[in-house]
């Protein structure tokens, strides 16, 4: 999966993407064989470090209003996930898809007053039922998990 020095012109194009496909393609020749070594070497937990270092800097330029660095800071977060997915891929355990598809479920679900039937008109109503779906979510994935083994 190696891009050949001959065709810069498949870089160049990848590098000026903003497809999130693109980020993935990207991870993936990175990972592998031709790819990058150091990359290659990373693990689930070897990655935490940056992942925590990146949030902190995304913390830092939202207190400092520094809405060009949130923007780089913010793509730093976002190859954490494209990384930590796309290691979990090549091990068969989930993908990138797998993970976006459970993000967009969880928000409808969460948000029953705007995707559903129910009305909620203040941020505190909203938190109130975020957290009694999200404790009711728990119960039955801890009942499934007791069940299942």
């Amino acid at each position: 999966m190696k891009i050949k020095k001959s065709s810069k012109r498949a870089s160049a194009g990848l590098a000026r993407s903003s497809s999130l496909g693109s980020l993935a393609r990207i991870m993936k020749i990175l990972l592998s064989p031709g790819g990058c070594p150091w990359d290659r070497n990373q693990t689930h937990a070897t990655l935490l470090k940056y992942l925590r270092e990146e949030s902190g800097e995304v913390a830092r330029a939202v207190r400092k209003k520094d809405w060009a660095n949130l923007r780089e800071e913010l793509g730093d977060v976002l190859l954490q996930v494209v990384f930590h997915s796309a290691l979990a891929a090549r091990d068969g355990r989930f993908t990138l898809a797998d993970v976006i598809r459970t993000i967009n479920a969880k928000m409808v679900r969460r948000h029953p007053h705007v995707f559903g039937g129910g009305k909620l008109s203040t941020p505190a109503q909203v938190l109130r039922a975020w957290e009694k779906i999200k404790l009711g979510e728990k119960a039955k994935a801890a009942a499934k998990r007791k069940k299942y083994g």
